[in-house]
């Protein structure tokens, strides 16, 4: 029987461990890819800041971190530059884990709604609370777009309220749709080339071969997006 190209996305229990708290907390495939995501992305800066560390490495890590630099001031303005740490943070490890989640018999983390729902409500939660140290009371006003007529006041609050309300939703669906259906596209056809002759099938090898390229666009470009989207929220908060 041939295996559903949803199949790559279900989550099996690798290490069984006690329940905390009535929650299941074993070990699972996405728990490996995350650990081996964050492992390589430490292994990787610590390589960048070594004196006799290769001189691509340190361009590499360099570039990076200057991109999400230009994010964060093209976005926030220098008031942004202050959160730096975070924004990296979550830019690296969205990064790695969607092209870790490329490579064959892998696991894409972030193809994983509770997965990506997570990281939203921390930028969501850090960005709400940034807000209010920064501006108070006054940070409120972001609910009410300047220049509202006084009638309509409480209709546009209640609209900007759950628009703000659900950006940790629109963030991780984002991400987590697109890597599904790149993934599931690269199945689907995989599946099509193991049943055709032998004389067809680099037709649409050569084809995989160049949705995998564009996969791994797509991979840089939603980790791009999510944090670009971020730094947009953030701007709220500081500016």
């Amino acid at each position: 029987m041939a295996l559903s190209p949803l199949d790559q996305f279900k989550v099996y229990t690798i290490i069984e461990l006690p329940r905390l708290l009535g929650y299941d907390i074993s070990f699972t495939n996405s728990s490996l890819y995350m650990m081996i995501s964050v492992v390589l992305i430490i292994m990787f800066l610590l390589l960048s800041v070594r004196q006799k560390a290769s001189e691509y490495v340190q361009a590499a890590a360099e570039y990076i971190y200057d991109f999400v630099v230009s994010i964060i001031e093209s976005n926030t303005g220098s008031q942004g530059l202050n959160h730096i740490p975070i924004i990296f943070t979550v830019f690296i490890f969205i990064l790695a884990c969607n092209l870790i989640g490329i490579l064959p018999y892998s696991f894409t983390v972030t193809s994983q709604i509770i997965v990506t729902f997570t990281l939203s409500m921390i930028v969501f939660i850090y960005i709400t609370v940034v807000g209010f140290r920064e501006k108070g009371i006054k940070f409120l006003r972001v609910l009410l777009p300047h220049g509202t007529p006084l009638w309509l006041a409480p209709m546009m609050i209640l609209i900007e309220l759950f628009a703000y309300l659900a950006r940790p939703v629109s963030l991780s669906i984002r991400l987590t749709a697109n890597m599904v259906a790149g993934h599931t596209i690269i199945k689907v056809i995989a599946g099509f080339i193991t049943n055709m002759h032998i004389l067809i099938a680099p037709i649409p090898f050569l084809f995989i071969i160049a949705l995998i390229g564009f996969e791994v666009f797509v991979a840089i470009l939603q980790a791009y997006i999510f944090t670009s989207l971020t730094c947009v929220y953030l701007s709220d908060a500081v500016k």
